[in-house]
């Protein structure tokens, strides 16, 4: 992966590779050291360092919810998002980094789920790349290899060339999880 990358917030310009076959950007991203996922690069506004302790936590939200951050003079709020999906909560994960990598989620204007003017923050280990990925070869997993907690979020998984699965994450699913006193 460029160093640049790790260091460069990536702005959303709105370009998505589409034709016949649909080609897709997508961000992949590490949640833990062995744990791959992407989100289509359409549904990524920014990949922030922020200081963990900028953190602050709102009583009475679900453990995955791990407060808000001051983002441009807005409420962003912050989601652990491995726990979200059923995994160890980021605080059980042993890190000693002053600086956290968030993925900035923007969900799209959709009337159907009120979702206009969302932005979620989701804290992740590592950023790794950007994929190209051809949509169609994006495979539904089997039943028995996916959890219950993560069955509503995951679109399902690609396999790289080199043979990698790689799960693929449905950012809007993220969005609609989130308690209505957040929205």
């Amino acid at each position: 992966m460029s160093e640049s990358l790790n260091e460069l917030s990536i702005i959303n310009s709105g370009q998505t590779l589409v034709n016949e076959n649909e080609i897709t950007q997508f961000l992949r991203f590490k949640l833990y050291p062995d744990m791959q996922v992407m989100l289509p690069l359409q549904e990524i506004t920014e990949v922030l360092k922020i200081k963990f302790g900028q953190i602050v936590p709102i009583p009475d939200m679900p453990p995955w919810v791990m407060g808000v951050y001051n983002w441009r003079g807005d409420i962003l709020w912050m989601l652990d998002i491995g726990h979200l999906i059923g995994f160890n909560s980021w605080y059980q994960q042993a890190s000693n980094r002053s600086y956290q990598t968030a993925i900035v989620l923007s969900a799209i204007n959709d009337n159907k789920t009120n979702t206009s003017n969302i932005h979620l923050g989701l804290v992740v280990a590592a950023v790794e790349d950007i994929e190209i990925c051809d949509t169609a070869t994006i495979q539904s997993p089997p039943s028995s290899a996916v959890t219950t907690q993560l069955a509503p979020f995951l679109r399902g998984y690609w396999l790289q060339p080199e043979g990698e699965m790689i799960l693929v994450l449905d950012g809007r699913s993220i969005v609609a999880a989130m308690p209505s006193l957040a929205n």
